[in-house]
Protein backbone atom coordinates (compact mmCIF):
# COMPACT_ATOMS: atom_id res chain seq x y z
CA UNK A 1 0.00 0.00 0.00
CA UNK A 2 2.54 2.01 0.92
CA UNK A 3 4.27 1.87 -2.48
CA UNK A 4 0.93 2.28 -4.68
CA UNK A 5 0.36 5.90 -2.71
CA UNK A 6 4.54 6.86 -2.60
CA UNK A 7 4.17 6.30 -7.06
CA UNK A 8 0.81 7.77 -7.10
CA UNK A 9 1.83 11.06 -4.90
CA UNK A 10 4.97 11.28 -6.61
CA UNK A 11 4.16 11.14 -10.35
CA UNK A 12 0.86 13.60 -9.44
CA UNK A 13 3.37 16.05 -7.72
CA UNK A 14 5.35 15.74 -11.03
CA UNK A 15 2.55 16.17 -13.16
CA UNK A 16 1.13 18.98 -11.34
CA UNK A 17 4.25 21.08 -11.60
CA UNK A 18 4.58 20.74 -15.05
CA UNK A 19 1.51 21.65 -15.96
CA UNK A 20 1.79 25.10 -13.80
CA UNK A 21 4.96 26.02 -15.85
CA UNK A 22 4.27 28.91 -17.93
CA UNK A 23 4.89 27.17 -21.26
CA UNK A 24 2.51 25.06 -20.40
CA UNK A 25 -0.66 26.54 -20.92
CA UNK A 26 -1.92 29.59 -23.60
CA UNK A 27 -1.21 33.10 -22.23
CA UNK A 28 0.63 34.78 -20.14
CA UNK A 29 1.72 33.29 -16.51
CA UNK A 30 0.75 30.03 -15.20
CA UNK A 31 -2.41 28.72 -14.05
CA UNK A 32 -2.91 28.44 -10.08
CA UNK A 33 -2.35 25.04 -8.33
CA UNK A 34 -6.01 23.65 -8.32
CA UNK A 35 -7.06 23.59 -11.38
CA UNK A 36 -3.25 22.16 -12.26
CA UNK A 37 -3.66 19.49 -9.79
CA UNK A 38 -7.33 18.66 -10.73
CA UNK A 39 -5.88 18.59 -14.36
CA UNK A 40 -2.99 16.27 -12.78
CA UNK A 41 -5.22 13.97 -10.83
CA UNK A 42 -7.90 13.47 -13.57
CA UNK A 43 -5.03 12.61 -16.07
CA UNK A 44 -3.26 10.35 -14.08
CA UNK A 45 -6.78 8.66 -12.84
CA UNK A 46 -7.16 8.13 -16.32
CA UNK A 47 -10.66 9.75 -15.41
CA UNK A 48 -11.20 13.01 -17.54
CA UNK A 49 -13.17 15.24 -15.51
CA UNK A 50 -12.01 18.85 -16.62
CA UNK A 51 -11.79 22.57 -15.54
CA UNK A 52 -9.83 23.66 -18.34
CA UNK A 53 -10.00 23.04 -22.33
CA UNK A 54 -7.66 20.55 -22.57
CA UNK A 55 -7.19 21.23 -26.59
CA UNK A 56 -7.70 25.74 -26.06
CA UNK A 57 -5.99 25.84 -22.66
CA UNK A 58 -3.00 23.89 -22.91
CA UNK A 59 0.44 24.00 -25.33
CA UNK A 60 1.89 21.49 -26.62
CA UNK A 61 4.23 20.65 -24.18
CA UNK A 62 0.76 21.24 -21.53
CA UNK A 63 -0.96 18.19 -23.85
CA UNK A 64 1.89 15.98 -23.91
CA UNK A 65 2.54 16.30 -19.55
CA UNK A 66 -1.38 15.47 -19.65
CA UNK A 67 -1.01 12.35 -22.23
CA UNK A 68 2.13 11.01 -20.29
CA UNK A 69 -0.16 10.90 -17.19
CA UNK A 70 -2.79 9.08 -18.72
CA UNK A 71 -0.21 6.74 -20.19
CA UNK A 72 0.90 6.41 -16.65
CA UNK A 73 -2.40 5.92 -15.22
CA UNK A 74 -3.66 3.85 -17.59
CA UNK A 75 -0.59 1.42 -17.26
CA UNK A 76 -0.91 1.37 -13.43
CA UNK A 77 1.38 3.38 -10.62
CA UNK A 78 2.32 -0.47 -9.37
CA UNK A 79 3.24 -1.91 -12.99
CA UNK A 80 5.52 1.12 -13.79
CA UNK A 81 7.56 1.30 -10.33
CA UNK A 82 8.31 -2.36 -10.64
CA UNK A 83 9.36 -1.62 -14.14
CA UNK A 84 11.71 1.12 -13.26
CA UNK A 85 12.84 -0.40 -10.53
CA UNK A 86 13.79 -3.86 -12.37
CA UNK A 87 15.40 -1.44 -15.03
CA UNK A 88 17.46 -0.08 -11.91
CA UNK A 89 18.00 -3.28 -10.11
CA UNK A 90 17.63 -5.84 -12.48
CA UNK A 91 15.65 -7.36 -9.68
CA UNK A 92 12.66 -7.05 -7.24
CA UNK A 93 11.84 -7.31 -3.36
CA UNK A 94 9.04 -9.34 -2.37
CA UNK A 95 7.15 -6.64 -1.61
CA UNK A 96 7.71 -5.36 -4.66
CA UNK A 97 6.45 -8.59 -6.25
CA UNK A 98 3.38 -9.04 -3.98
CA UNK A 99 2.29 -5.84 -4.90
CA UNK A 100 2.59 -5.86 -8.72
CA UNK A 101 1.17 -9.34 -8.59
CA UNK A 102 -2.01 -7.93 -6.86
CA UNK A 103 -2.30 -5.18 -9.33
CA UNK A 104 -2.12 -7.81 -12.31
CA UNK A 105 -3.37 -10.30 -10.89
CA UNK A 106 -0.32 -12.49 -11.66
CA UNK A 107 -0.62 -15.95 -10.02
CA UNK A 108 2.78 -16.56 -9.20
CA UNK A 109 5.88 -14.07 -8.16
CA UNK A 110 8.26 -15.58 -10.91
CA UNK A 111 6.22 -14.37 -14.00
CA UNK A 112 6.17 -10.93 -12.86
CA UNK A 113 8.50 -9.75 -15.78
CA UNK A 114 6.41 -11.33 -18.30
CA UNK A 115 3.41 -10.22 -17.19
CA UNK A 116 4.79 -6.45 -17.29
CA UNK A 117 5.85 -6.59 -20.75
CA UNK A 118 3.04 -8.05 -21.68
CA UNK A 119 1.31 -5.24 -20.50
CA UNK A 120 3.12 -2.62 -22.09
CA UNK A 121 3.29 -4.68 -25.83
CA UNK A 122 -0.64 -4.81 -25.63
CA UNK A 123 -1.12 -1.41 -24.88
CA UNK A 124 1.41 -0.13 -27.18
CA UNK A 125 -0.29 -2.42 -29.86
CA UNK A 126 -3.65 -1.32 -29.44
CA UNK A 127 -2.46 2.09 -29.36
CA UNK A 128 -0.55 1.76 -32.45
CA UNK A 129 -3.52 0.24 -34.57
CA UNK A 130 -5.64 2.65 -33.58
CA UNK A 131 -4.30 5.89 -33.84
CA UNK A 132 -3.14 4.12 -37.68
CA UNK A 133 -7.05 4.56 -38.00
CA UNK A 134 -7.21 7.97 -36.88
CA UNK A 135 -4.19 9.59 -38.32
CA UNK A 136 -5.30 8.93 -42.36
CA UNK A 137 -9.38 9.91 -40.83
CA UNK A 138 -8.22 13.12 -39.40
CA UNK A 139 -5.79 13.87 -42.00
CA UNK A 140 -7.56 13.75 -45.17
CA UNK A 141 -11.49 13.33 -43.43
CA UNK A 142 -11.11 16.44 -41.67
CA UNK A 143 -8.00 18.73 -43.48
CA UNK A 144 -5.54 19.19 -40.66
CA UNK A 145 -2.34 18.86 -41.62
CA UNK A 146 -0.13 15.72 -41.37
CA UNK A 147 1.16 16.90 -37.98
CA UNK A 148 -2.18 18.39 -36.65
CA UNK A 149 -3.25 14.95 -37.74
CA UNK A 150 -0.78 12.58 -35.63
CA UNK A 151 -1.41 14.72 -32.77
CA UNK A 152 -4.92 14.14 -32.74
CA UNK A 153 -5.05 10.80 -33.65
CA UNK A 154 -2.51 9.34 -30.94
CA UNK A 155 -3.98 11.19 -28.26
CA UNK A 156 -7.10 10.20 -28.87
CA UNK A 157 -5.91 6.41 -29.29
CA UNK A 158 -3.75 6.58 -25.82
CA UNK A 159 -6.73 8.11 -24.25
CA UNK A 160 -9.63 5.78 -25.53
CA UNK A 161 -7.35 2.52 -24.48
CA UNK A 162 -6.26 3.99 -21.25
CA UNK A 163 -10.34 4.55 -20.56
CA UNK A 164 -9.34 8.20 -19.98
CA UNK A 165 -11.78 10.37 -22.24
CA UNK A 166 -9.58 13.06 -22.71
CA UNK A 167 -9.80 15.31 -26.12
CA UNK A 168 -8.56 18.12 -28.17
CA UNK A 169 -12.11 20.01 -28.90
CA UNK A 170 -14.02 21.55 -25.92
CA UNK A 171 -16.62 19.57 -27.41
CA UNK A 172 -15.11 16.23 -27.04
CA UNK A 173 -15.92 14.03 -29.73
CA UNK A 174 -19.59 15.57 -30.53
CA UNK A 175 -18.23 16.85 -34.01
CA UNK A 176 -17.57 13.09 -35.09
CA UNK A 177 -20.84 11.55 -33.44
CA UNK A 178 -21.85 10.26 -36.90
CA UNK A 179 -18.88 9.14 -38.63
CA UNK A 180 -17.88 5.32 -37.56
CA UNK A 181 -14.44 5.50 -38.59
CA UNK A 182 -13.61 7.96 -35.87
CA UNK A 183 -16.75 6.62 -33.24
CA UNK A 184 -16.07 2.87 -33.90
CA UNK A 185 -12.08 2.86 -33.03
CA UNK A 186 -12.51 5.26 -29.81
CA UNK A 187 -14.99 2.63 -28.68
CA UNK A 188 -13.13 -0.90 -30.00
CA UNK A 189 -10.08 0.98 -28.26
CA UNK A 190 -12.28 1.71 -24.60
CA UNK A 191 -13.68 -1.66 -24.66
CA UNK A 192 -10.41 -3.61 -25.12
CA UNK A 193 -8.57 -1.51 -22.14
CA UNK A 194 -11.57 -1.90 -20.18
CA UNK A 195 -11.96 -5.37 -19.92
CA UNK A 196 -8.56 -5.90 -18.54
CA UNK A 197 -5.30 -7.11 -19.05
CA UNK A 198 -6.04 -10.84 -17.45
CA UNK A 199 -8.68 -11.26 -19.40
CA UNK A 200 -6.85 -10.00 -22.36
CA UNK A 201 -4.21 -12.63 -21.69
CA UNK A 202 -6.43 -15.06 -21.79
CA UNK A 203 -7.82 -15.03 -24.67
CA UNK A 204 -5.51 -14.51 -26.62
CA UNK A 205 -3.75 -17.76 -25.28
CA UNK A 206 -6.88 -19.76 -25.14
CA UNK A 207 -9.38 -18.42 -27.47
CA UNK A 208 -10.04 -21.79 -28.55
CA UNK A 209 -10.61 -23.22 -25.16
CA UNK A 210 -13.25 -21.52 -23.31
CA UNK A 211 -14.27 -24.05 -20.93
CA UNK A 212 -10.86 -23.50 -19.55
CA UNK A 213 -11.13 -20.06 -19.01
CA UNK A 214 -11.07 -18.41 -15.45
CA UNK A 215 -14.19 -17.39 -13.88
CA UNK A 216 -13.30 -13.61 -14.18
CA UNK A 217 -12.64 -14.13 -18.11
CA UNK A 218 -16.30 -15.59 -18.17
CA UNK A 219 -18.04 -13.30 -16.36
CA UNK A 220 -16.13 -10.05 -18.17
CA UNK A 221 -16.87 -11.64 -21.48
CA UNK A 222 -20.57 -12.81 -20.44
CA UNK A 223 -21.49 -9.13 -19.10
CA UNK A 224 -19.60 -6.64 -21.10
CA UNK A 225 -21.56 -7.20 -24.28
CA UNK A 226 -25.00 -7.60 -22.22
CA UNK A 227 -24.13 -3.98 -20.33
CA UNK A 228 -23.43 -2.47 -23.69
CA UNK A 229 -26.65 -3.88 -25.51
CA UNK A 230 -28.40 -2.34 -22.14
CA UNK A 231 -26.95 0.42 -22.38
CA UNK A 232 -27.79 1.16 -25.92
CA UNK A 233 -31.13 0.23 -25.44
CA UNK A 234 -31.88 2.41 -22.85
CA UNK A 235 -30.55 5.58 -24.42
CA UNK A 236 -31.61 4.93 -27.08
CA UNK A 237 -35.29 4.62 -25.98
CA UNK A 238 -34.58 7.80 -23.29
CA UNK A 239 -32.73 9.70 -25.99
CA UNK A 240 -34.32 8.92 -29.34
CA UNK A 241 -36.41 12.22 -30.00
CA UNK A 242 -34.07 14.48 -27.90
CA UNK A 243 -33.15 17.07 -29.78
CA UNK A 244 -30.78 18.18 -27.83
CA UNK A 245 -28.95 14.70 -27.82
CA UNK A 246 -30.01 11.90 -30.54
CA UNK A 247 -32.79 13.99 -32.17
CA UNK A 248 -30.02 15.76 -33.81
CA UNK A 249 -29.19 12.96 -36.17
CA UNK A 250 -30.51 10.32 -38.40
CA UNK A 251 -31.43 6.79 -37.86
CA UNK A 252 -27.99 5.09 -38.00
CA UNK A 253 -26.38 7.96 -36.34
CA UNK A 254 -28.70 7.40 -33.63
CA UNK A 255 -27.70 4.07 -32.87
CA UNK A 256 -24.06 4.95 -33.53
CA UNK A 257 -24.31 7.68 -30.55
CA UNK A 258 -26.17 5.30 -28.43
CA UNK A 259 -23.82 2.59 -28.61
CA UNK A 260 -20.68 4.96 -27.87
CA UNK A 261 -22.58 6.74 -25.01
CA UNK A 262 -23.27 2.88 -23.60
CA UNK A 263 -19.81 2.23 -23.94
CA UNK A 264 -18.05 5.51 -23.09
CA UNK A 265 -19.86 5.33 -19.69
CA UNK A 266 -18.03 2.34 -18.67
CA UNK A 267 -15.43 4.52 -18.43
CA UNK A 268 -13.71 6.66 -20.81
CA UNK A 269 -15.14 10.31 -20.05
CA UNK A 270 -15.75 10.70 -24.04
CA UNK A 271 -19.18 11.93 -24.86
CA UNK A 272 -20.76 12.28 -28.98
CA UNK A 273 -24.00 14.05 -27.31
CA UNK A 274 -24.11 16.67 -25.34
CA UNK A 275 -24.47 15.50 -21.44
CA UNK A 276 -26.24 18.40 -20.50
CA UNK A 277 -28.99 18.08 -22.33
CA UNK A 278 -30.03 14.26 -21.66
CA UNK A 279 -33.33 13.74 -19.40
CA UNK A 280 -32.22 13.30 -15.68
CA UNK A 281 -33.38 9.94 -15.79
CA UNK A 282 -30.90 8.70 -18.68
CA UNK A 283 -28.29 10.51 -15.98
CA UNK A 284 -29.37 7.96 -13.56
CA UNK A 285 -28.75 5.31 -16.08
CA UNK A 286 -25.93 6.41 -16.87
CA UNK A 287 -24.96 6.46 -13.08
CA UNK A 288 -25.52 2.86 -12.47
CA UNK A 289 -23.13 1.97 -15.31
CA UNK A 290 -20.65 4.04 -14.25
CA UNK A 291 -20.55 2.69 -10.69
CA UNK A 292 -20.17 -0.57 -12.05
CA UNK A 293 -17.49 -0.08 -14.65
CA UNK A 294 -15.47 -2.69 -16.38
CA UNK A 295 -13.01 -5.71 -15.64
CA UNK A 296 -10.85 -5.66 -13.02
CA UNK A 297 -6.95 -5.22 -13.57
CA UNK A 298 -7.63 -2.95 -16.55
CA UNK A 299 -8.23 0.91 -17.57
CA UNK A 300 -11.44 1.43 -16.82
CA UNK A 301 -12.97 1.73 -13.18
CA UNK A 302 -16.01 1.16 -10.96
CA UNK A 303 -17.04 -1.46 -8.49
CA UNK A 304 -15.67 -3.98 -11.49
CA UNK A 305 -18.52 -6.53 -13.21
CA UNK A 306 -16.97 -9.13 -11.50
CA UNK A 307 -18.29 -7.73 -8.13
CA UNK A 308 -21.77 -7.05 -9.51
CA UNK A 309 -21.66 -10.40 -10.79
CA UNK A 310 -20.92 -11.91 -7.70
CA UNK A 311 -23.43 -9.94 -5.71
CA UNK A 312 -26.24 -10.85 -8.05
CA UNK A 313 -25.47 -14.81 -7.76
CA UNK A 314 -25.08 -14.11 -3.59
CA UNK A 315 -28.82 -13.10 -4.23
CA UNK A 316 -30.07 -15.11 -6.58
CA UNK A 317 -28.44 -18.03 -4.32
CA UNK A 318 -30.23 -16.12 -1.01
CA UNK A 319 -33.67 -15.63 -2.85
CA UNK A 320 -33.56 -19.69 -3.97
CA UNK A 321 -32.15 -20.87 -0.71
CA UNK A 322 -29.19 -22.15 -2.07
CA UNK A 323 -26.47 -23.38 0.17
CA UNK A 324 -23.55 -22.22 -1.88
CA UNK A 325 -23.45 -19.35 -4.25
CA UNK A 326 -22.68 -20.16 -7.96
CA UNK A 327 -22.06 -18.49 -10.63
CA UNK A 328 -20.74 -19.62 -14.31
CA UNK A 329 -20.67 -23.47 -13.18
CA UNK A 330 -18.15 -22.33 -10.43
CA UNK A 331 -18.87 -21.87 -7.13
CA UNK A 332 -17.84 -18.86 -5.32
CA UNK A 333 -15.84 -19.23 -1.96
CA UNK A 334 -17.12 -17.29 0.77
CA UNK A 335 -14.26 -14.94 1.51
CA UNK A 336 -14.86 -13.33 -2.17
CA UNK A 337 -18.51 -12.56 -0.31
CA UNK A 338 -17.12 -10.52 1.67
CA UNK A 339 -15.06 -9.17 -0.47
CA UNK A 340 -17.51 -7.79 -2.70
CA UNK A 341 -19.31 -6.87 -0.19
CA UNK A 342 -17.33 -4.50 1.51
CA UNK A 343 -16.20 -3.09 -2.21
CA UNK A 344 -20.05 -1.73 -2.73
CA UNK A 345 -20.05 -0.45 0.73
CA UNK A 346 -17.22 1.31 0.26
CA UNK A 347 -17.86 2.51 -2.62
CA UNK A 348 -21.43 3.72 -1.89
CA UNK A 349 -20.37 5.21 1.67
CA UNK A 350 -17.47 7.27 -0.74
CA UNK A 351 -19.48 8.25 -3.63
CA UNK A 352 -22.90 9.75 -0.89
CA UNK A 353 -20.47 11.52 1.65
CA UNK A 354 -19.24 13.16 -1.12
CA UNK A 355 -22.31 13.82 -2.90
CA UNK A 356 -23.50 15.68 0.70
CA UNK A 357 -20.40 17.43 1.48
CA UNK A 358 -20.54 18.97 -2.71
CA UNK A 359 -24.49 19.63 -1.94
CA UNK A 360 -23.84 21.25 1.44
CA UNK A 361 -21.23 23.81 -0.89
CA UNK A 362 -23.17 24.21 -3.84
CA UNK A 363 -26.52 22.69 -3.27
CA UNK A 364 -28.21 24.71 -6.29
CA UNK A 365 -27.12 22.20 -8.60
CA UNK A 366 -29.08 19.75 -7.29
CA UNK A 367 -28.96 16.14 -6.59
CA UNK A 368 -28.95 14.76 -10.03
CA UNK A 369 -26.14 16.57 -11.58
CA UNK A 370 -24.08 16.15 -8.31
CA UNK A 371 -24.19 13.00 -7.79
CA UNK A 372 -23.70 12.23 -11.47
CA UNK A 373 -20.47 14.49 -11.21
CA UNK A 374 -19.38 12.20 -7.98
CA UNK A 375 -19.59 8.75 -9.97
CA UNK A 376 -18.32 10.05 -12.32
CA UNK A 377 -14.96 11.06 -10.55
CA UNK A 378 -15.04 8.05 -7.89
CA UNK A 379 -15.05 5.31 -10.96
CA UNK A 380 -12.98 7.26 -12.92
CA UNK A 381 -15.32 8.07 -16.36
CA UNK A 382 -15.13 11.75 -16.72
CA UNK A 383 -18.64 12.22 -18.27
CA UNK A 384 -19.90 15.37 -16.75
CA UNK A 385 -23.24 17.47 -16.47
CA UNK A 386 -21.25 20.51 -17.32
CA UNK A 387 -20.91 21.98 -13.95
CA UNK A 388 -17.32 20.84 -12.58
CA UNK A 389 -15.35 24.16 -14.26
CA UNK A 390 -18.35 25.76 -12.07
CA UNK A 391 -18.20 24.34 -8.83
CA UNK A 392 -16.34 25.97 -5.84
CA UNK A 393 -12.86 25.44 -4.89
CA UNK A 394 -13.89 22.94 -2.13
CA UNK A 395 -15.77 20.81 -4.13
CA UNK A 396 -13.07 20.23 -6.61
CA UNK A 397 -11.24 18.83 -3.73
CA UNK A 398 -13.73 16.65 -2.87
CA UNK A 399 -13.76 15.28 -6.68
CA UNK A 400 -9.91 15.02 -6.50
CA UNK A 401 -10.09 13.00 -3.37
CA UNK A 402 -12.48 10.66 -4.92
CA UNK A 403 -10.42 10.88 -8.36
CA UNK A 404 -7.15 9.53 -6.75
CA UNK A 405 -9.68 7.03 -4.55
CA UNK A 406 -11.02 6.05 -7.30
CA UNK A 407 -8.19 4.92 -8.72
CA UNK A 408 -6.34 3.29 -6.13
CA UNK A 409 -9.23 1.16 -5.70
CA UNK A 410 -11.26 0.58 -2.88
CA UNK A 411 -10.53 -3.32 -3.03
CA UNK A 412 -6.96 -2.37 -2.52
CA UNK A 413 -7.88 -0.85 0.38
CA UNK A 414 -9.80 -3.50 2.02
CA UNK A 415 -6.50 -6.08 1.00
CA UNK A 416 -3.88 -3.75 2.80
CA UNK A 417 -6.31 -3.72 5.91
CA UNK A 418 -6.71 -7.66 5.61
CA UNK A 419 -3.14 -8.07 5.61
CA UNK A 420 -3.25 -6.76 8.84
CA UNK A 421 -5.93 -9.22 10.65
CA UNK A 422 -5.13 -10.53 14.20
CA UNK A 423 -6.41 -13.50 15.22
CA UNK A 424 -8.54 -13.30 17.99
CA UNK A 425 -7.65 -15.79 21.25
CA UNK A 426 -11.21 -15.88 21.96
CA UNK A 427 -15.18 -16.09 19.97
CA UNK A 428 -18.15 -14.06 21.00
CA UNK A 429 -21.39 -15.77 21.76
CA UNK A 430 -23.36 -16.31 18.04
CA UNK A 431 -26.65 -14.71 17.63
CA UNK A 432 -28.48 -13.95 13.96
CA UNK A 433 -30.41 -10.54 14.48
CA UNK A 434 -33.37 -10.00 12.04
CA UNK A 435 -32.80 -8.90 8.66
CA UNK A 436 -35.40 -7.12 6.72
Amino acid sequence: MTVILAGFSAALATGTGLLMLPFATVGDGSIGVLPALFTATSALSVTGLVVLDTGGDFTLFGQLVILGLIQVGGLGIMVFTMLLGMLVARRAGLRFRRAVAHETRSSGFGGIRPVIVRIIGLTLVVEAVTAAILVPRFRFGYDMDWAQAILFGVFHAISAFNNAGFGLHADSVVRYATDPLVILPLALAVIIGGMGFPVLVELVRRYRFPLSWSLTTRIVVVLTPLLLLAGTVFIAVQEWRNPGTLGAHGTGGRILAAFFQSTIARTAGFNSIDIAQMHPVSWFGLDILMFIGGGPAGTAGGVKVTTVAVLAAMTVSEVTGGRAVNLLGRRIDTAVHRQASTVIVLALALVLGATMLIMLDEPQWGLDRILFEAISAFATVGLSTGITAELPAFSQVVLIVLMAVGRIGPVTLASALALRRRHASYALPEERPLIG
